[in-house]
């Protein structure tokens, strides 16, 4: 089963190196991940001053910056991995860098036939 993991944390907590020994260690766990054949997909995200969040509403767009949400934590990237079940993913998802730092959010995806 596929499942998608968020990692949420507060931007400005992290200093410029302590963010790059989170993307080594991020690295060496996708290399892991690939190997036991459980990774599908992940990335960094800009930070959230580069968002930009689109509405459609009575037919019509509304385009602003920023996040839909005010919060303390922001999305900050995300894993995307087969797992054979919730307990393997949140295994995982503990091994995450991020989950250090602030949160890993854990969703099984979907599967909706007919999707590429």
């Amino acid at each position: 089963m596929r499942y998608l993991m968020l990692i949420y944390f507060e931007e400005p907590s992290l200093s410029e190196p302590e963010r790059n020994k989170c993307y080594a260690e991020s690295l060496a766990l996708t290399r892991d991940l690939n190997a036991a054949g459980k990774y599908l997909a992940s990335a960094p995200l800009h930070p959230v001053s580069t968002a930009t969040s689109v509405r459609v509403r009575d037919g019509k767009r509304l385009v602003t910056d920023g996040p839909f949400a005010e919060t303390r934590e922001q999305l900050g990237g995300f894993y995307m991995i087969d797992a054979t079940d919730l307990d393997e993913a949140i295994q995982i998802a503990a091994r995450i860098p991020g989950a250090r730092y602030g949160t890993v959010e854990v969703r099984p995806v979907i599967e909706l036939a007919g999707l590429p």
